[in-house]
């Protein structure tokens, strides 16, 4: 059985949980969420604690009660506190807008890059280069920050790019000028 699967997590006020048809659903003040749930997994709700419990007859690896564990947790989670990416956009004319749904960014390259931004997350923007996606999925949040990072990561020399707020690049040196000889 796994560690992490076996503690229960404490529900705060304001958050329903529900099983209905092996689809687990909680809503919550910043949304609602369902996972579906796979056969020999089951969610015990009591008072304003849940608890995984996975039937040990079938043949599901303990590797499933920690994920649906996780799983749950995060939707509580996110379902009352939110999850929120900070990326920041590093070079000299790089910026980001928002046009309806679909964020608009200036990154150097030749033609315009548009994404169109999910249903499921609210986008915004500070001083036209630090862009804050937040939402109630935490897959959905950490899916779009990569798609926006994606579109043009840091490089090694100069860092410049898009790269999430706290985020490290270790810089490469560049060439060396070559001495002459003889």
């Amino acid at each position: 059985m796994s560690r992490l699967g076996k503690t229960p997590i404490a529900v705060p006020k304001g958050i329903e949980i529900k099983v209905v048809d092996k689809v687990l659903h909680v809503k919550g003040p910043k949304g609602n969420l369902s996972q579906e749930l796979r056969d020999g997994v089951s969610i015990k709700i009591e008072e304003d604690v849940a608890t995984v419990e996975v039937d040990e007859t079938k043949d599901i690896s303990s590797a499933f009660h920690g994920l649906y564990w996780s799983l749950l947790n995060n939707m509580i989670i996110g379902t009352s506190k939110g999850f929120e990416k900070k990326l920041v956009l590093i070079g000299v004319g790089y910026r980001a807008t928002l046009q309806g749904q679909k964020l608009d960014l200036q990154i150097g390259l030749s033609h315009p890059t548009q994404l169109d931004i999910p249903n499921t997350v609210q986008v915004t923007i500070e001083k036209s280069t630090a862009i804050i996606i937040t939402g109630a999925d935490k897959h959905a949040v950490g899916q779009f920050a990569a798609a926006v990072r994606a579109k043009k990561p840091p490089e090694p020399y100069k860092g410049k790019g898009i790269r999430y707020e706290k985020e490290f690049v270790r810089k490469k040196a560049g060439k060396a000028a070559k001495g002459k000889t003889g």
